[in-house]
């Protein structure tokens, strides 16, 4: 796949799990009064509500032309789901210092 077909998902998948799934989770824990989950709990929480953006990986039509970008979306995400769980998202580890920090 052409850089230039992929450029546009790539950047979304560079903002939306802590835009997203961050957030909400940062929301979530402040709702519960719960201003000291752990690494894991913020993660998995993360991972809860960036994977309810999974029906955007079935935007594209099931046409001919659509399976390269169909099949590299379906990976990124999984992928980005992969990298919060085992906290190789810098910008959400960020984010969840910040939480514990500010919260």
């Amino acid at each position: 796949m052409r850089e230039d077909q992929s450029f546009e998902i790539t950047r979304a998948y560079d903002l939306l799990p802590h835009v997203v799934g961050a957030s909400w989770a940062s929301i979530w824990f402040r709702m519960n009064r719960k201003s000291r989950p752990t690494k894991e709990e913020f993660r998995e929480k993360v991972a809860e509500y960036f994977k309810m953006l999974a029906p955007l990986t079935n935007a594209f039509p099931e046409e001919e032309n659509f399976k390269e970008i169909i099949a590299y979306v379906k990976e990124k995400h999984e992928d980005e789901i992969r990298r919060i769980l085992t906290g190789n998202n810098p910008e959400i580890e960020l984010r969840y210092k910040r939480y514990v920090d500010y919260g």
